[in-house]
């Protein structure tokens, strides 16, 4: 049965303590890292109702600062599909006390989904329902593309 995008959505929010940081007071990377593969796997769970692992982090940008004490959204979706992989894209943003947001990161996995066994396991089909959602799918088509051209 295929499913939706917003069927597998999923949001995870941080306050920036001490121990998240940087000797700059800043998100350490590693700490973010972390968060954003259980982001994805959550994602890829909701999915594929099966259990998942990271087959590879696609792309990592860091494109701004979160330092102490800010608070940290990050959104995961789904936004291609094989036929046991996953492609999920984790956007990180800092929440201002306004409501506004800015984006500091976006990152793309690949889950492989598991069966009983720990053997790769058949996924169902993604319903694109929105425009944005079919030039996800369309990127994730080239990026699967340039992940296979790459690994010959």
């Amino acid at each position: 049965m295929n499913k939706r995008v917003a069927d597998s959505r999923t949001e995870q929010v941080q306050i920036l303590t001490l121990g998240s940081l940087n000797g700059y007071n800043r998100l350490f990377g590693g700490q973010l890292m972390e968060w954003i593969d259980i982001v994805a796997a959550v994602v890829a769970r909701r999915h594929s109702g099966k259990n998942v692992t990271t087959a590879c982090v696609d792309r990592l940008d860091f494109l701004g600062a979160a330092r102490a004490n800010d608070t940290l959204v990050l959104s995961g979706r789904v936004t291609y599909v094989g036929r046991t992989s996953m492609e999920v894209c984790v956007e990180t943003f800092v929440e201002h006390l306004s409501g506004e947001r800015s984006l500091v990161n976006r990152a793309y996995l690949v889950m492989v989904a598991l069966d009983e066994n720990e053997r790769p396991a058949p996924v169902p089909g993604l319903i694109l329902e929105t425009e944005q959602e079919k030039r996800d799918w369309a990127q994730g088509e080239a990026r699967k593309a340039a992940r296979k051209a790459q690994s010959r």
